[in-house]
């Protein structure tokens, strides 16, 4: 199970992202400020992602990236620190990714995705109830038979690999497969 390390000092967004995560199937840990992110990565260096905000106390999120860094674990910036300047620098720290507050959770999913097939840290391959699903070529499999599908028939059928057992609202799937303005 991919584990992501949510670093937010602001918990109402951190429980947020946390939820959003863990609804898709990730593990979370949250940590509030630089510090105690720090310590969590000394004691667990085997995250799977960091959402890293930048301005936190005891240790920024740009000084916490000097230390991620060696660690080769990607980071995406959550900030509401929006210049130029600030994207710039965060991209030329290390980070896959630097999203601004207020950002769409449906957007933030997305680009964790895109960050953990970029490092290969998602499921290659899904095997459920006999089928089986290539999430790099994106293709299926029952058996031997190659199945066809339309590109929004193969996300229909992601979306409920990835959540067996899960019911969901019409509009949950709308607006993952089809996006929000459906």
């Amino acid at each position: 199970m991919i584990h992501v390390l949510i670093v937010e000092d602001e918990k109402p967004i951190s429980s947020l992202i946390r939820m959003s995560l863990t609804k898709e199937g990730y593990r979370c840990t949250c940590a509030y400020d630089g510090a105690e992110a720090a310590d969590l990565l000394e004691r667990e260096p085997s995250f799977d992602l960091i959402l890293l905000d930048v301005m936190l106390p005891e240790v920024d999120g740009f000084e916490l990236m000097e230390y991620i860094r060696p660690l080769e674990i990607p980071v995406i910036f959550l900030t509401a620190k929006g210049a130029v300047a600030d994207r710039v620098k965060g991209l030329r720290l290390g980070a896959e990714d630097y999203i601004v507050k207020p950002f769409d959770t449906i957007e933030l999913l997305a680009r964790v995705d895109v960050v953990l097939r970029r490092y290969k840290k998602c499921d290659m391959v899904l095997e459920i109830g006999g089928v089986k699903i290539d999430t790099a070529s994106m293709r299926v499999w029952r058996g031997e038979e190659e199945i066809s599908l339309t590109k929004t028939e193969y996300d229909l059928l992601l979306l409920f690999a990835r959540n067996p057992r899960r019911a969901m609202y019409r509009e949950t799937i709308y607006e993952r497969v089809w996006g929000g303005d459906y």
